[in-house]
């Protein structure tokens, strides 16, 4: 546990910083920092709106935000933890989308919790497919996994977007969307599953069981990182696959293992949006989940903990910056992508701040050379 925090003061120096940074800008444009970070930071977790009422609106917006971020984020630090940086998120939560809106529709006869569990998994069977091809080229030929992953995003868009324009989109249908899945498909809602408990969460926040699912999903990947001999493995590929294959690991299984659990991971996102949300398939449906995701993954330092932390983060910061965006005079919500690629910026100047607390800090340098 002190590893780990020890690991977190950097994200958290980075983000610290990246809004000092961000401040300066607002300066620069004209308008006030503090009311803008007053504006972003109660419009994320306050529990009182503007006339002083008790609210779930900003912790129920901004955790379903972090939900699909929380996947990616996942996804992503997996693959890093093989030494893969895994590109294809976007395409992998694409056709998982797909397979759970297809699954939906097609077997829309069959009891709820049986349809739901069965789109789950063709969530995250379609992602990981996807996510194991580029693995087994990889693991074969030697190509280069972003290479492929980039243009395996392309082709799943390009797939996904055939099936549902010539298949499975409603005669008339001006919006590039599927038709509705089975209603017993729903994922329950956190106002259907809080009811009973006597707590009044507002239906119109689409917060649902996806949520707790990605934090299942978090501890799954800790457990199989940490805990198995499977996720050893992995790690130890990542860390040096010629050392790892001299004592007896087979490096291109792991490989292709690692590229598959992502994909699988990345899958999962359309359970969020499929199944908890718009109850369809909605092209163009991710704003770049699958890109943010590697933001998220290494400002979480590839940790299951961290990665919730910095989804959190992140969905935060897109729910405030929509309130930023209406109630300030010259800040826009890009403020948003600007803190985001500042505080990348700054986890990727990580030896920097090593350097500085090992110096004015004498046995935090100490402690990690042990």
């Amino acid at each position: 546990m002190k590893t780990l925090l020890r690991e977190l003061i950097f994200p958290l120096i980075a983000v610290i910083c990246a809004f000092l940074i961000g401040g300066l800008i607002v300066i620069i444009i004209g308008d006030n920092p503090i009311e803008v970070y007053r504006l972003l930071i109660t419009s994320s977790f306050g529990l009182f709106d503007a006339v002083g009422n008790f609210t779930f609106d900003n912790w129920g917006y901004t955790l379903f935000y972090a939900t699909p971020l929380i996947f990616t984020g996942l996804s992503v630090a997996l693959a890093l933890k093989c030494g893969l940086l895994n590109i294809g998120a976007e395409g992998q939560l694409c056709v998982g989308a797909f397979a759970a809106a297809w699954v939906g529709i097609t077997f829309s006869g069959l009891p709820g919790g049986i349809l739901i569990l069965i789109s789950i998994m063709a969530a995250m069977i379609a992602g990981g497919i996807w996510g194991a091809i580029p693995g087994i080229l990889k693991a074969k030929f030697g190509s280069h996994e972003v290479i492929n992953t980039i243009m395996l995003n392309f082709v799943a868009i390009g797939l996904v977007s055939y099936l549902t324009q010539n298949h499975y989109k409603a005669q008339g249908d001006p919006i590039m969307q599927t038709i509705p899945i089975a209603a017993q498909a729903h994922l329950a809602r956190f106002n259907t599953l809080l009811s009973p408990l006597g707590i009044n969460f507002p239906q119109r926040i689409p917060l649902n069981l996806s949520f707790l699912l990605a934090l299942l999903a978090g501890f799954l990947v800790w457990a199989f990182l940490w805990r198995t001999k499977w996720g050893y493995e992995i790690r130890a590929v990542g860390s040096n696959p010629t050392a790892a294959e001299y004592g007896g690991i087979n490096v291109r299984r792991q490989i292709v293992l690692a590229m598959s659990l992502s994909g699988a991971l990345a899958g999962l996102v359309g359970v969020n949006e499929v199944l908890g949300y718009r109850y369809r398939y909605y092209h163009d449906f991710s704003p770049g989940y699958g890109f943010a995701g590697i933001a998220v993954a290494l400002l979480g330092r590839n940790h299951p903990v961290g990665v919730v932390l910095a989804a959190i983060l992140f969905g935060a910061l897109n729910r405030g910056g929509l309130f930023v965006d209406i109630f300030t005079d010259k800040v826009s919500k890009d403020l948003v992508q600007v803190l985001q690629a500042i505080i990348i910026l700054f986890v990727a100047m990580e030896a920097l701040f090593r350097g500085t607390l090992t110096r004015f800090l004498p046995a935090w340098g100490a402690t990690k050379s042990k």
